[in-house]
């Protein structure tokens, strides 16, 4: 129940101007989404769904760019230049 309010109370009224605004720039900022503007409501879906998927895959990028600077600080000195260099991009 409380989930239910929080989404109504979290409801904005968004124009139909800003909607398409915010496609529009989700578009330009997204790379594997075609500039294709036909069928708005099936093309908002699934800018939206593209949008959603590109967040998950820059987030499992993330994951893997840490575990992978985590590896490499366990196998470096660490009062190295390198390990100096890797603690300053960390910070």
């Amino acid at each position: 129940m409380s989930s239910r309010r929080w989404r109504e109370s979290s409801r904005t009224n968004m124009s139909e101007e800003q909607i398409t605004q915010l496609l529009s720039t989700l578009r330009q900022l997204l790379p594997e989404i075609p500039h294709s503007h036909s069928h708005k409501a099936s093309s908002a879906a699934k800018v939206l769904k593209q949008t959603c998927n590109y967040i998950k895959t820059l987030h499992r990028e993330v994951d893997d760019l840490s575990d992978r600077l985590s590896q490499l600080l366990a196998t470096i000195d660490a009062d190295s230049a390198e390990a100096a260099i890797i603690r300053s991009l960390l910070i």
